[in-house]
This record gives structure tokens, C-alpha cells and sequence, in this order.
């Protein structure tokens, strides 16, 4: 039987739901991790309604919280594997979702925390109808080992507009993960916006919280085709 996701949810403060934005937690938390951040944009995106699954397995290293997937630290290619392997539970839970709130795909939203990061650009980039927006914390664009970026981007269903915000002291994820994966979307043909946290770590400041739910306002309010 394949996995069900759930997690907290909030309804939209000015409903009906006009649109769903999806957190994606990082290793070792769970959905209750990020969801407050919906509570946050509800001035900048009254329609909006936002969830927050709790992802598939418990943390090996974490018994208290969960994974999308597990990380050894010592294979250069789990992240990858990981991602391929979480993806299509993480992709049943949003058809279900967008159906539960009478959504179109378009309507969607992905915002990710770490490894939640690796997620939302895995999925997002690979769903059959784009999301209008991906935000991306302290996360990296996941890619194979021997990554052939002609073969990579075949894989690449849809472009949504990204924005990557990392702090620059972040010693579990570091910032030159920003970086890459700017470039790698960039060179994907995925529009890439990108901040840089002065003096934060692996976590996200009240500055890289607004930056977040702004970018999403704006693009909500772009035409979209």
C-alpha cells in the first residue's frame, strides 16, 4: 500500500483558496516544522492555503522527526537516489491535495527547508504542469553523480520561477550549494532568483522569511501563460 501523507494545514484567511502553497521540512522535522511560515504570509497571500506533510519515513538519525529520505553522508549519489525514491509519494500527496482544495495544477506552490529544498526542485522541475513558484532554503539542486546536463534536462517537464535563499554561515549545507544551484537551473532554462543571509546559519531569518512570501505574492500577481 503506498504511503499517505499528512500534515498541518491552515485555511486561507480570505477563502475560498485561490491557490496551495506545499512546506517541505527538512531531515529529522516534520510538518509541524514550517507551517508557522504560513501563518506569516497570510497578509502577503490571503487566498492562499498552505500545508505542511509530515514526510514518508521516520529519521534514523532523529527518532523524534521524519525524512523524505535517509542520508548517510557517505554515498555521493543517496541524495539523488533519495529524491527519484521520495518523489512519487510526494507527488500522489499533491494531485490529492490540489483535488481536495478543487485546485488546477498551476496553482501550486513549493516551498522547502534542506533537504525539503531537494525535494521541492526535484519535483517541481518534473511535474507535468509547472508550479507558479518555488522557494528553495538552505537547500542544493540534487543531481547524479556522473550528471549529463543533456540527459538531466530531457528529464525537465516544466520552468518555474525559483527562488534560492541561503545563509552565508550555514555549516551543514554550505553556501556554495546556493551557487551551484543557481547555475544548474540557469543552465536548465529555469528562471533563478537568489539572496544571500548575512550571518545566518542553517535556518532562515525574519529576512529571508519576507523575501520568501513576497516572491510568491509576485508571482502570483504575474501573468502567467
Amino acid at each position: 500500500m503506498p504511503v499517505e501523507l499528512d500534515g498541518p494545514r491552515l485555511d486561507p484567511r480570505s477563502p475560498p483558496a485561490r491557490v496551495l502553497v506545499v512546506f517541505l521540512h527538512g531531515y529529522g522535522a516534520d510538518g509541524k516544522d514550517l507551517i508557522d511560515n504560513g501563518r506569516a504570509w497570510q497578509g502577503l497571500l490571503p487566498q492562499a492555503a498552505f500545508v505542511s506533510p509530515h514526510a514518508p519515513e521516520p529519521c534514523g538519525q532523529a527518532p523524534t522527526g521524519r525524512q523524505w529520505f535517509p542520508l548517510s553522508f557517505r554515498e555521493s549519489n543517496e541524495r539523488w537516489v533519495g529524491c527519484n525514491k521520495a518523489a512519487p509519494v510526494l507527488e500522489h500527496f499533491l494531485d490529492a491535495e490540489l483535488k481536495r482544495r478543487n485546485l488546477a495544477p498551476s496553482a501550486l506552490a513549493l516551498v522547502g527547508f534542506s533537504q525539503g529544498t531537494m525535494m521541492a526542485l526535484h519535483v517541481g522541475l518534473r511535474r507535468a504542469v509547472a508550479p507558479f513558484a518555488i522557494v528553495g532554503y538552505s537547500g542544493l539542486l540534487a543531481l547524479p553523480s556522473n550528471a549529463d546536463p543533456q540527459k538531466l534536462a530531457g528529464e525537465i517537464k516544466s520552468r518555474p520561477p525559483v527562488m534560492l535563499i541561503h545563509g552565508d554561515q550555514d555549516d551543514l549545507i554550505p553556501v556554495q550549494a546556493l551557487f551551484h544551484a543557481a547555475s544548474g537551473l540557469a543552465a536548465l532554462g529555469v528562471p533563478v532568483e537568489w539572496h544571500m543571509s548575512q550571518g545566518i546559519g542553517h535556518g532562515i531569518d525574519q529576512d529571508g522569511l519576507r523575501l520568501g512570501g513576497e516572491f510568491l505574492a509576485r508571482r502570483l500577481a504575474a501573468p502567467r501563460p
